[in-house]
């Protein structure tokens, strides 16, 4: 904890960790668009994952622990960096010139705030069923449906605003990432911000693909 870049490692590394979750979370989110036959039973496969060596829902358990400390590492290291760059120039300039920067970069703060709440509302809504109308674990697509029907207008939103949020973060934190482990050439620094940039629209797309689908009755 004493060494800034050992931190930027840390938020490196545990960030990429979550971003390969959100992918693969994503992924599975689109087969809502197979079926409802073939969403629910993905739905149920997660939850044998590892049966019989495991015992059934464990892996879930043990990925969500995993992704929680990551998440908790990745948080802690962002404060502690910000505390010492405010610590490194206690007082503030009289006149401080507008720095360019991306929008991202300049949200990141905010953003991860609503991030972490939209997480805790996620899993309260998704995952424990106390805050979804449907709330039947046997039928998780009825429960999406439920979720974002067009009365609950307000929940898409909010999902909405959650989902631009991490595409904003997601854009900035890969690009982070990649100059932390050591990129450092122009032409590098170009295919990173094409690549974060291009991951991020898609990532927001895909996962803004399911609340709209229900909301116009493509999905029902």
């Amino acid at each position: 904890m004493r060494s800034s870049i050992a931190l930027k490692l840390l938020m490196a590394v545990t960030g990429l960790l979550l971003v390969g979750f959100l992918f693969a979370h994503m992924i599975g989110n689109l087969k809502i668009f197979v079926g409802e036959e073939s969403f629910d039973h993905y739905a149920h496969w997660l939850r044998t994952i590892g049966v019989p060596l495991l015992p059934e829902t464990w892996y879930l358990w043990i990925q969500r622990a995993v992704l929680t400390l990551a998440l908790v590492a990745h948080i802690a290291a962002a404060v502690i960096l910000t505390r010492r760059a405010r610590k490194a120039r206690p007082v503030r300039y009289a006149h401080r010139t507008k720095v360019q920067g991306s929008y991202a970069a300049r949200t990141m703060r905010w953003g991860g705030v609503l991030i972490a709440l939209f997480v805790i509302y996620h899993i309260l809504d998704l995952t424990t069923g106390t805050l979804n109308p449907n709330a039947d674990p046997q039928h998780p697509y009825a429960n999406v449906v439920a979720d974002f029907a067009p009365a609950r207008w307000y929940v898409t939103l909010f999902y909405t605003l959650s989902i631009v949020s991490v595409g904003f973060h997601l854009r900035h934190g890969l690009f982070s990432a990649v100059r932390t482990m050591g990129q450092q050439t122009l032409r590098g620094e170009r295919v990173a911000r094409a690549v974060a940039l291009v991951l991020s629209v898609v990532l927001v797309a895909g996962y803004l693909s399911v609340p709209f689908a229900v909301l116009t009755g493509l999905v029902k």
